[in-house]
């Protein structure tokens, strides 16, 4: 299995000649969709879902599938991929890929926003991509993930509920996710106390890294 990560929130996975992408959104690279079989969004917001985006790298692909809260769904009206709706809890295979989706909702930004519906995927049973949420009750009972995408920065989070989310999932490695708005300064300084705080292996890598 190949596994990239693009910018932000953006993760591509492929195996066997298929490619499913994960969060291709405003902030993201349009390259990590050259060739998609699937999609899979976590929330509607811009920096995960990029509607032109999929337009564009995806017109006249009807054999492509993408995959979202049924929320989400009638923002991707007009693109010629198939669009399914799914919830927290299902099970199915995206390019090949075992898929399991997690979470309901997004992390609360300010109590006078109301909160949107986020779907959590775990591929494979192993890898974590949580998309807007660091709720480790949002994971199946049981569940042992190796790779988690942990979001590091964002408006409805703090350093803290990012250490704590780590050591609650308990991932073999984890990569930062979620990191777009940081500075060069903020990279380091986030790093550093992360890599130092989350017992695991802690690691942001550079838009386009393909994963060891």
């Amino acid at each position: 299995m190949r596994v990239t990560k693009f910018s932000h929130a953006c993760v591509r996975m492929e195996r066997e000649g298929a490619a499913l992408v994960i969060d291709p959104g405003g902030f993201s690279e349009a390259g990590s969709l050259d060739g998609a079989d699937a999609v899979l969004i976590t929330h509607e917001h811009f920096d995960h879902l990029d509607v032109d985006k999929l337009t564009s790298k995806l017109a006249g692909r009807t054999d492509a599938t993408i995959y979202a809260h049924p929320e989400v769904v009638d923002k991707l009206d007009g693109l010629d991929a198939t669009v399914h709706p799914v919830r927290p809890g299902e099970t199915f295979t995206a390019a090949g890929f075992r898929v399991t989706t997690t979470g309901g909702r997004h992390a609360v930004i300010h109590s006078d926003i109301p909160r949107i519906a986020n779907v959590g995927y775990l591929i494979e049973e192993t890898f974590y991509h949580p998309g807007d949420s660091v709720d480790p009750s949002d994971l199946p009972e049981g569940a042992q993930v190796e790779t988690l995408f942990l979001p590091v920065n964002a408006p409805w989070l703090k350093l803290s509920e990012s250490v704590d989310f780590v050591r609650a999932v308990t991932p073999r490695r984890a990569y930062a996710l979620h990191d777009f708005l940081l500075s060069d300064a903020g990279l380091k300084v986030y790093g550093t106390n992360i890599a130092k705080l989350a017992g695991c292996d802690y690691e942001r890598v550079e838009p386009g890294t393909t994963l060891p």
